[in-house]
């Protein structure tokens, strides 16, 4: 068996933080079963899906390198998902109701207040041709529901969550398509799933009771349902489930300087015991994904988290891998000399400004006199080898000084900062020139 997995987000807005990790849940397991990815745009609801959200999806995607070997769109479906309505239709697996949003309601406030479960009470069934005629003839439509198979139990395996359990008779006959002929989630997934020839439907955890609705829709249609994987939900770092989440995109993500490799390597094991780790490489992720290592406690998101990997991601980045983003001229040798101080790629164009000049030193006060000294030592030696630790020597046995007062002025004065890049590896590329200049203003 070919393992082939979906993500099927709904264009109306952009992808956060739960979207990416179910889509790179589903890449990662197609990916380290030799199966296929598919991307499948539900996007049903034409009123609120925009072509815009398509297209930052793909880009979004493409960013995060979760490359679908298909794409797919239910606008484009709506014939396939009519042959089969029409076909549990006539098996009588889907029936027309009547009843208004507000008599529906009136229905579940009664049972509520009477102690019951608010569980639809099929009294659409009930209705003849001649009742369901003159409804119609009243102006009423229908919407439509699929009829729960009472007698038949839902059970299902579940890949994180283990054995499922559901009584259909405890559970309502679910709206499947709206009075306006428009669908709803439910029935439209099934049929894809069953065309695509999906294996594996990997989601959040508040899927859990349309799943068990699913299963009957599967076998109502003739196929042998997927196999299912419920992931428990992300919280926030206050520890609860955080609004937040839902709005953090990855545009955001971006715009902060985060790389695609640090969301990888965090999302691939959030609510596993596996250690988050710093790969930049995907491998390893795909390698160690196994659905059996992920708990039922909810995952927990934290943001700084994702700041501090993200910093380990860009101290592995090769100049190559960042050089489109770098200031102009911005080579290898300086990449490499201030990636040990950087949380995010953007920041090298701020040390560049500092080897490139001018710079802002503090006030020497009573280091004067030494920087002076400093300026003329710097002149004074070979600038082909190594001329920080040149420099520094010479002036430790000319002021006998050490330590800190050895080298914090000559580094506030030469970047104006107090801390920063190893100046063995600096000096050289502020250069001899600028060096001195520097020393001898300051």
């Amino acid at each position: 068996m070919t393992v082939v997995t979906r993500f099927a987000p709904s264009p109306t807005g952009r992808l956060h933080v739960g979207n990416i990790r179910t889509a790179l849940h589903n890449w990662l397991f197609a990916q380290g079963t030799g199966g296929r990815f598919v991307l499948r745009i539900d996007d049903t609801d034409a009123e609120r899906s925009e072509e815009r959200h398509v297209d930052s999806i793909r880009a979004d995607l493409a960013w995060l390198g979760l490359t679908p070997v298909e794409e797919v769109r239910q606008s484009q479906r709506f014939a396939l998902y009519r042959r089969r309505f029409d076909e549990l239709v006539a098996a009588g697996r889907i029936y027309p109701a009547y009843e208004s949003a507000q008599e529906l309601d009136l229905k579940r406030k009664v049972q509520l207040g009477r102690g019951l479960p608010p569980v639809y009470d099929r009294a659409a069934l009930t209705l003849g041709d001649a009742d369901r005629a003159k409804l119609e003839a009243e102006g009423a439509r229908p919407h439509w529901r699929f009829r729960l198979d009472h007698e038949a139990p839902i059970e299902w395996h579940d890949l994180i969550r283990g054995e499922q359990h559901f009584d259909p008779a405890t559970m309502s006959d679910p709206v499947i398509r709206r009075a306006d002929g428009s669908w709803l989630y439910m029935l439209p997934s099934v049929i894809d799933d069953i065309d695509m020839g999906i294996t594996h439907v990997v989601r959040g955890e508040d899927h859990v009771s349309n799943t068990a609705l699913q299963i009957q829709m599967f076998a109502a249609l003739g196929a042998t349902p997927p196999a299912f994987a419920h992931e428990a939900l992300l919280t926030g770092s206050e520890g609860k489930l955080s609004k937040r989440l839902g709005s953090v995109g990855v545009d955001q993500f971006r715009a902060a300087g985060i790389e695609p490799q640090a969301i990888r390597a965090l999302l691939a094991r959030l609510g596993t015991s596996d250690p988050v780790e710093p790969f930049v490489d995907v491998a390893p992720l795909v390698a160690g994904f196994d659905f059996a290592r992920f708990g039922r406690a909810p995952a927990r998101f934290d943001e700084a988290e994702l700041a501090q990997l993200n910093a380990r991601i860009v101290h592995q980045l090769s100049h190559a891998a960042v050089a489109d983003r770098l200031p102009a001229g911005m080579g290898a040798a300086a990449w490499e000399a201030v990636r040990p101080n950087l949380a995010t790629v953007a920041e090298a164009a701020d040390w560049w400004r500092v080897i490139e000049g001018p710079v802002d030193a503090p006030d020497a006060g009573e280091d004067a006199a030494y920087l002076a000294q400093a300026a003329a030592a710097a002149a004074a030696i070979d600038w082909a080898g190594d001329p920080w630790h040149a420099l520094t020597a010479r002036l430790k046995d000319a002021t006998g000084r050490k330590g800190k007062a050895l080298f914090l002025p000559l580094r506030r004065a030469l970047t104006g900062r107090d801390h920063g890049p190893d100046m063995a590896a600096l000096l050289p590329l502020i250069g001899r020139d600028r060096a001195i200049a520097r020393l001898s203003t300051a």
